[in-house]
């Protein structure tokens, strides 16, 4: 049975019985369940935060495992990377200077795709930072390897092209020199003959008496045939692959312009033409629109031994014929 209560009554000085209605009574029914159930959810949270279910211990699992992955793919890109910066570089520095080649600006190399919305979506897909990154780093491989396929295409091209382009490259004297003693002046600075002040000379002068052989010196067209301002009678040569050849101060022009020449073949006489002090042939040799020195194209015609002496002469030269 349930115990019975009273309270004091200060007013008959007596105990009176504690009668509850049935609505007080329905009351605390109610406060009792919703403690006990609010304390109920509180224990199930505190046991779930504290002991993880076997759903949530093998999703754990599973994004340790696929952290460990995004990790060594993280590794196995900056491997490919290196050895893809490695390519470059021997492109750079050996295929494409071999074949002389325009170097590949690395503005083009370095460049990735431009994807700064898709990098976003896949944030928020994610929520991995480091998948952002990975693929950022795959996108910006496909580029490069992109980028260098086609420099392997252009160089396999060269390749194949070579022996047309050793057949086009400035590779002989201009004028008959086997004894070497027509080299009047070399690449460099000099004192100029007429004004007698210093004077960067950008070709070679042979001296020749008038009506002299000159021949082309590689495979070329006639890109220019006729009188030029200080140069007198002037031949301009387009032998390709970024070579011109400049043949100056002639007596006769032998060729007309884009006209077809081989290497050896007479495109004129030597002569005094132009601002020229006597008789000589003055020869230049350019790659990419920059002056050479065309002392290094010889190679075709001269031994070692010859090319070291004609070196040797040509540094004892400072007198210039134009």
């Amino acid at each position: 049975m349930a115990k019975k209560k009273y309270r004091y009554n200060p007013q008959t000085l007596s105990y009176e019985q504690i009668e509850h209605t049935w609505r007080f009574k329905l009351k605390r029914l109610v406060q009792y369940l919703f403690v006990s159930a609010f304390g109920g959810v509180v224990f199930l949270l505190l046991f779930l935060s504290m002991f993880p279910s076997p759903r949530e211990k093998q999703l754990l699992q599973e994004r340790k495992q696929l952290m460990a992955q995004y990790s060594l793919l993280d590794k196995q890109v900056d491997q490919l990377q290196r050895v893809l910066s490695d390519l470059q570089q021997r492109d750079e520095n050996l295929y494409r200077v071999v074949f002389q080649a325009e170097p590949i600006p690395s503005s083009i190399r370095q460049s990735g795709p431009n994807r700064p919305a898709y990098y976003d979506e896949l944030a928020k897909m994610t929520n991995e930072d480091l998948a952002v990154s990975i693929t950022q780093k795959v996108d910006a491989m496909k580029k490069q390897l992109y980028v260098q396929s086609k420099s392997y295409d252009e160089i396999v091209k060269l390749a194949s092209d070579n022996e047309n382009r050793l057949l086009c490259i400035p590779a002989i004297q201009p004028v008959l020199n086997k004894d070497l003693k027509r080299m009047a002046s070399g690449y460099g600075w000099r004192i100029d003959p007429v004004y007698h002040t210093r004077r960067f000379h950008e070709g070679m002068d042979f001296t020749a008496p008038t009506g002299t052989d000159v021949y082309a010196t590689g495979n070329a067209s006639v890109s220019f045939a006729g009188w030029k301002s200080g140069y007198g009678n002037c031949i301009v040569l387009n032998h390709g692959y970024g070579y011109e050849s400049i043949y100056a101060h002639l007596h006769k022009i032998n060729v007309r312009n884009g006209q077809k020449v081989t290497r050896g073949q007479v495109i004129g006489l030597v002569g005094n033409t132009g601002k020229s002090t006597g008789p000589h042939l003055h020869y230049e040799v350019h790659l990419r629109g920059k002056a050479m020195n065309p002392q290094n194209y010889y190679f075709k015609d001269l031994s070692p031994e010859e090319y070291d002496q004609m070196v040797q002469l040509l540094n004892n030269a400072g007198q210039m014929f134009d």
